[in-house]
């Protein structure tokens, strides 16, 4: 089956203006280090038409990037739903899509693969590819490179997409922006600051609030840079009022906003400074440098993509990088603020205005 696939995606890779879609359904840091797998789609077929299927925290980055021409977002649980996945099945192959490129590998993205009708549906082989994924996807690419961004770039081979460079694009709202700089001027954050993240999706990957309250007053106290705390949630938003409370002068809590906004702030943010998780990733991608704070998870394989970053990690390696979840619970407490302070100023050494 494999070996037909292959045929097949090799005479689609020949059409000028193919229909492929993307399936990568959830998490904001993964859907962002998918975008060069787009771009990447556009580049090599001008003409295509590029869809991303998406649920909704993830579509909210992917509205308004000039290389995507459809978004087909689906409700969170989706598959727990036959009367859901029947209607899904006829709206995807009513958009007759040529292929489908899964770079998430999952039951739940291969099944949708699948359901769109694609005859050529490429997914990551073992390990990378999991579940029943490599079952649904018709062919398995098997990759190598230490970034996950590498091995999701090696599953457009079959379609002779070049893989360089590696673009983002994340697009650019007017709106956002005119908001970000409203947050940054009741700020009075018109000159260098540093953005500091606490949130993280698992609390294995959760740095203590009185560490990063230790980095921002240090940053102030001695390299008079003032510190915007970032936050999506009520919980982070809690995160965020300890950490300026500990930190005093110069921390500042940034107020709620969406997405689009928040990518505004850290496009403007001299560092941020943040643990594995979907704002790192979103600052990354649009060079803002970053200190990455690693405890269970491997830096090379799923760290700030690009030049300019600095990573501190613990005392900890997982066996494989998605093996992190077997991590010991105190494996963010091995990381001191002491080396991330050093990290970030740096930083702000190197990018002094």
């Amino acid at each position: 089956m494999g070996h037909l696939a292959g045929k097949v995606c090799k005479q689609l890779s020949l059409l000028s203006c193919p229909r492929i879609l993307i399936v990568r359904l959830s998490a904001i840091g993964d859907a962002v280090l998918t975008l060069p797998v787009l771009c990447a789609l556009r580049r090599r077929f001008p003409g295509a038409y590029l869809a991303w299927v998406a649920e909704p925290r993830a579509a909210v980055i992917l509205r308004g990037h000039p290389a995507l021409d459809a978004i087909i977002e689906v409700p969170r649980g989706w598959w727990k739903s036959l009367r859901t996945v029947r209607e899904l099945r006829r709206r995807l192959c009513d958009m007759q899509f040529d292929v489908a490129v899964d770079p998430q590998s999952l039951t739940k993205s291969a099944l949708l693969a699948w359901l769109s009708g694609a005859r050529c549906r490429i997914g990551l082989a073992r390990p990378l590819g999991r579940e029943l994924a490599p079952l649904f996807d018709n062919h398995v690419i098997r990759t190598s490179g230490p970034h996950v961004v590498q091995h999701m770039l090696q599953l457009l081979e079959p379609l002779d997409c070049g893989l360089e460079p590696v673009e983002f694009r994340l697009p650019i709202l007017p709106e956002s922006v005119a908001q970000g700089e409203g947050i940054l001027q009741s700020a009075g954050l018109t000159e260098r600051f540093v953005a500091i993240n606490p949130g993280a999706g698992s609390t294995l990957r959760r740095w203590p609030t009185e560490r990063y309250a230790e980095v921002a007053r240090r940053v102030w106290q001695v390299l008079h840079v003032p510190s915007l705390i970032v936050w999506g949630n009520p919980f982070e938003q809690e995160l965020a009022n300890q950490i300026a409370a500990l930190a005093g002068e110069g921390a500042r809590v940034a107020p709620p906003t969406t997405l689009p906004t928040l990518l505004a702030v850290l496009r403007r943010a001299t560092c941020l400074v943040s643990g594995d998780t979907g704002p790192l990733h979103l600052a990354a991608a649009v060079n803002t440098p970053c200190v990455g704070i690693y405890g269970p998870t491997w830096p090379e394989f799923a760290g700030p993509f690009g030049d300019g970053h600095i990573v501190i990690r613990g005392h900890w390696r997982a066996p494989h990088p998605l093996g992190w979840r077997s991590a010991p619970r105190d494996v963010m407490l091995s990381i001191a603020a002491e080396d991330v302070f050093l990290a970030g100023a740096s930083i702000l050494d190197r990018n002094r205005a």
